[in-house]
């Protein structure tokens, strides 16, 4: 074994599951841009700030997470934990603002120094749809209906639960935040360490505790939906009337908050029960406030982001990531391979699937050749004058029909 090995939480994606990463890729970004969405792509990593003030410095992304090193300028440089931030940071400081409201979408890796397990990775993939500009809770819905169409084009609807809350406005956040204190106050020596230190700054994320302890505490906290004024009331109502206009189904989860700190009104989890702990394959919410954080003018933000190795979990196994058999062309003779190459180059320039084998004799290349699946095979065989003769063997029924090698190509070019 080489002493050379991926860092732990890292991972090679190897041909088989890096198919299944591409077609996730692509299945999003195909549904995304009928939706109107744009592609964006910002750098892997930001200065630090651009983090630090965004998620926040109670949320465990910053202060337990975040890979982050001086430069050799002596600037502070974070990678990217999540994808929300870099777009804002984006709009921000590329002038977007005169162009809302705007849609976006992104794909790439992101990393935090969490402790690896199934389905989580100290480097892994997102992709993510971010609408700024519109305060409608209809923005909410188009958001989440996206999210469902592209669920549903991966074929995993019957496998997840779209789980909502609201966290309201900033009224009805510091009521809550009120009544909230006042409820785990007493129980302030029994909270985890990390639940002791939000009580402080960021009580509502001891909701979101996986410490055993805190969880048995906070079951009987006062709810958030008691305490949501009437322009948060109203908001979320909409929210839930349009995914039940759109025929999207939900479940209310009046404990779910989000574990980064910009989010306001709508937040949301699909979930699903068939990878363990790491139940959420998609998560997101309102972050109105978001944009004012990074310098930028007062501006609606609604997203969320998905995790593309936790859907590969779920949707590669049964994944078709081939579904058109190769032509092969098999060659019989050193000089027969070169034409077979020239003959595949031919095809591939068409946009068909070729293959073509340069080890083996002949009779192992049309073995890897059925294996491939391979329907059609052209069959290349070195004549004593120089010259080659060509067959098109069809593997269904083993026949093999001598023609010239115009009409084979024509044949296979048309089927």
């Amino acid at each position: 074994m080489s002493k050379y090995q991926s860092v732990r939480g890292t991972r090679d994606l190897l041909p088989e599951i890096k198919q299944v990463f591409r077609h996730i890729d692509e299945t999003a970004y195909k549904t995304a841009r009928n939706y109107g969405f744009k592609e964006i792509e910002t750098p892997i990593f930001e200065f630090s700030e651009v983090f630090h003030r965004s998620l926040g410095e109670t949320s465990d992304a910053v202060s337990k997470e975040t890979y982050t090193f001086t430069d050799r300028g002596g600037d502070s440089i974070t990678l990217r934990p999540e994808g929300t931030a870099g777009v804002v940071r984006s709009f921000v400081s590329e002038g977007l603002a005169q162009h809302i409201p705007l849609k976006l979408y992104y794909y790439g890796p992101m990393f935090r120094y969490e402790r690896p397990q199934k389905g989580r990775y100290r480097q892994f993939y997102q992709f993510g749809a971010e609408t700024l500009g519109l305060e409608s809770p209809l923005a909410d819905v188009e958001c989440l209906d996206l999210a469902w169409a592209i669920i549903k084009n991966l074929k995993l609807s019957e496998r997840c639960t779209l789980e909502i809350n609201t966290l309201g406005d900033m009224e009805s956040r510091n009521a809550y935040r009120a009544a909230l204190v006042g409820y785990l106050t007493p129980f302030k020596e029994q909270l985890s360490h990390d639940s002791k230190l939000r009580l402080e700054k960021n009580p509502m994320r001891i909701l979101d505790s996986k410490d055993e302890n805190d969880k048995k505490i906070v079951m009987d906290a006062p709810l958030m939906q008691n305490y949501l004024n009437q322009t948060s009331q109203k908001f979320f109502d909409d929210v839930l009337a349009g995914l039940t206009k759109l025929g999207i189904p939900y479940v209310i989860n009046s404990k779910l908050v989000r574990g980064l700190d910009y989010y306001c009104h709508t937040v949301f989890e699909f979930t699903t029960t068939e990878l363990g702990a790491q139940s959420a394959i998609l998560s997101g919410g309102r972050y109105d406030g978001l944009v004012e954080i990074l310098g930028g003018p007062k501006t609606s933000g609604v997203g969320w982001a998905a995790g593309v190795d936790r859907l590969a979990e779920l949707c590669g196994p049964s994944l078709d990531t081939n579904p058109q058999p190769p032509i092969s062309v098999v060659a019989n003779g050193e000089n027969a391979l070169t034409e077979a190459l020239k003959i595949a180059s031919s095809l591939r320039n068409q946009n068909k699937y070729c293959e073509i084998f340069m080890s083996g004799n002949f009779k192992k290349k049309l073995e890897k050749a059925n294996k491939l699946g391979t329907e059609k095979a052209i069959l290349v065989f070195e004549q004593e004058n120089g010259g080659f003769e060509y067959k098109l063997k069809n593997f269904k029924t083993g026949e093999e029909l001598t023609n010239s090698l115009e009409k084979i190509l024509y044949q296979v070019s048309s089927s």
